[in-house]
């Protein structure tokens, strides 16, 4: 009498192997996420805990240092009939070479007696008056720390375009790698529906909360 078959061993017999496009795309969804999260670490925690920073600004507020700077720029860059004529790049080019002024620039307003000069920057702003009678200029220069520099990176405020585009790319990285985390989950059998249901719920849960709790 031939030996009779086990029923687990009918079934891994049975099993039908997975398709060739379900492998590559668990393995590059797998690839992409692993490395994907290595590569947005450092931009992924400064998104958070400047998230923290931001959000509880009176518990990590800095302490506001002030400068007075004073100078004088050539009379004949200001002291010209034709506001036109006013030497613009050179005086900002003075300021930002003798005081190491930061940031760009924001303003530049030309009245009948002065010149009044905005730089911005993160945590960081200078105003120049510059007399154009004399050419004599003052300097208020104002830091605001590190926890400033950071949250102002953190919204993009007075960074410049270089920045902004690293805001672009970070928000891309992020996207990737939130994406690929969905992919992978699809492929694990054992795991995908407890992981919808927790999808579903984190969603649920923040939109109760934006809907309850927001004014």
């Amino acid at each position: 009498m031939p030996p009779s078959k086990n029923p687990s061993s009918i079934k891994k017999a049975e099993k039908q192997p997975k398709p060739l496009w379900e492998k590559r795309t668990a393995s590059v969804s797998r690839w992409l996420h692993i490395y994907l999260s290595m590569v947005s670490f450092v931009i992924i925690l400064f998104f958070a805990v400047t998230g923290l920073t931001l959000n509880h600004a009176d518990w990590f507020g800095g302490k506001e240092v002030k400068k007075k700077l004073i100078g004088q720029v050539p009379l004949k860059w200001v002291k010209v009939k034709d506001t036109a004529a006013i030497a613009k790049f050179e005086i900002v080019q003075l300021l930002k070479t003798k005081h190491s002024i930061k940031g760009e620039v924001s303003d530049f307003i030309i009245d009948d007696d002065q010149c009044l000069l905005s730089f911005k920057g993160p945590g960081y702003s200078a105003d120049a008056f510059v007399d154009r009678t004399t050419g004599d200029y003052k300097v208020t220069e104002t830091s605001l720390g590190i926890i400033a520099v950071m949250n102002d990176l953190h919204k993009g405020r007075d960074t410049g375009k270089k920045w902004a585009y690293l805001i672009d790319v970070a928000a891309v990285f992020m996207t990737l790698l939130s994406l690929t985390g969905l992919v992978m989950i699809c492929f694990m059998k054992k795991k995908r529906l407890n992981g919808f249901m927790v999808l579903g719920m984190g969603t649920v849960i923040c939109y109760l909360i934006y809907y309850f709790l927001v004014p």
